[in-house]
């Protein structure tokens, strides 16, 4: 499967950029993900894994072997090539976002000049 030529949900993208980062159960997932978005964004049970099961119906993610000693009951997943072709092409667009908006001299509200 091919990359979106939309940009990925926040939920979708979350969830494949904490898998970039290894196998991780749904707990893990959602720490990473609060983690990695400055605390900005949460996921919660329900929308993770409705999305989950989404990137798992696309191929984007897999499911992976629990890690021994681990809690039988956790499900663990890790990124798949396609997924990680989809990551990489939503970070390069988001790059070139950000790209642009230097070259119009654009700059978040209450940053540094």
């Amino acid at each position: 499967m091919e990359a979106p030529n939309q940009p990925l949900a926040p939920a979708a993208f979350y969830i494949l950029f904490a898998l970039a980062g290894g196998e991780k159960h749904g707990y893990a997932i959602m720490r990473e993900a609060r983690a990695a978005s400055d605390n900005t964004f949460e996921l919660g049970p329900a929308t993770l894994y409705t999305t989950i099961q989404r990137l798992l119906d696309s191929g984007w993610i897999q499911e992976a072997e629990s890690p021994e000693g681990s809690d039988s009951r956790r499900r663990y997943y890790a990124l798949s090539g396609a997924g990680n072709i989809t990551l990489q092409a939503e970070l390069k667009r988001m790059e070139a976002i950000v790209m642009r908006s230097k070259s119009l001299k654009l700059r978040p509200e209450g940053s540094a000049s």
